[in-house]
């Protein structure tokens, strides 16, 4: 296939992301219009940071009166998750020339990586894999800031948007897109585990109950890894 038709192919993956990204830049638009920010502090936030729950949780502590200093540690924790997807993703663009890995790294989300992994599982690094790669990137950013600014301009004509739940559009395209993706017994325990060790660590300040479930997955999947290949040669009984 020629470099137009993968980033077609991944502008189509896309689209279940989109469905979710949509309400969420809508709420996150209307609540910093809210908290106090000017339309272009709001959308800037989206243009220079783009990550959706460290906008959120920026925005709430700028409405307690936070410093700068508190902000930037909060929303680095919050993204440390973004260290597990580069190391998921190396193998296969580590080798791309860094005008590649630049923007490929900035465009790094929860939904791009998702969307990206399944494909590289899937396919490997093909000819033309990072123009896929980019395919899914671009819609989802243009996706976030093209709702982000709808929010900031309209969404205070909308009494209680943050109370529609409209943000779990996105956590519901998420599981969609992962769930099919667990196809051994590794995989489907370290999903558990973290899944569950999120939930009991859910009021765990600064959002570390995240980083705690993402390694305690991990460690799972590794050690079931391990023992399935030990099994697998025989040197387990």
């Amino acid at each position: 296939m020629s470099r137009l038709q993968h980033f077609l192919y991944g502008s189509r993956d896309s689209i279940p992301m989109i469905v979710g990204i949509l309400p969420f830049g809508l709420i996150y638009g209307a609540l910093a219009s809210l908290a106090g920010l000017s339309f272009a502090q709001a959308l800037g936030m989206s243009l220079l940071v783009y990550a959706g729950s460290a906008q959120f949780i920026a925005i709430s502590l700028l409405t307690l009166g936070s410093g700068t200093l508190v902000i930037l540690l909060t929303t680095l924790i919050v993204n440390l998750r973004h260290v597990l997807y580069s190391a998921a993703l190396q193998p296969y663009v580590g080798s791309l020339a860094q005008r590649w890995r630049v923007p490929l790294a900035f465009g790094l989300t929860d939904e791009t990586f998702a969307v990206a992994q399944r494909y590289y599982l899937a396919h490997g690094m093909t000819e033309h894999g990072q123009w896929y790669h980019a395919g899914v990137a671009l819609p989802l950013y243009m996706s976030w800031v093209g709702s982000s600014l709808v929010g900031a301009l309209f969404g205070q004509n909308v009494p209680d948007l943050a109370g529609w739940g409209l943000d779990f559009a996105m956590l519901a395209t998420f599981i969609g897109i992962v769930v099919p993706a667990l196809r051994n017994q590794p995989q489907v325990a370290a999903a558990v585990v973290a899944g569950a060790v999120a939930l009991l660590c859910h009021t765990w300040p600064y959002k570390l109950g995240l980083m705690v479930a993402a390694f305690s997955g991990i460690a799972i999947g590794v050690i079931l890894e391990r023992r399935k290949v030990a099994v697998s040669s025989g040197e387990v009984a």
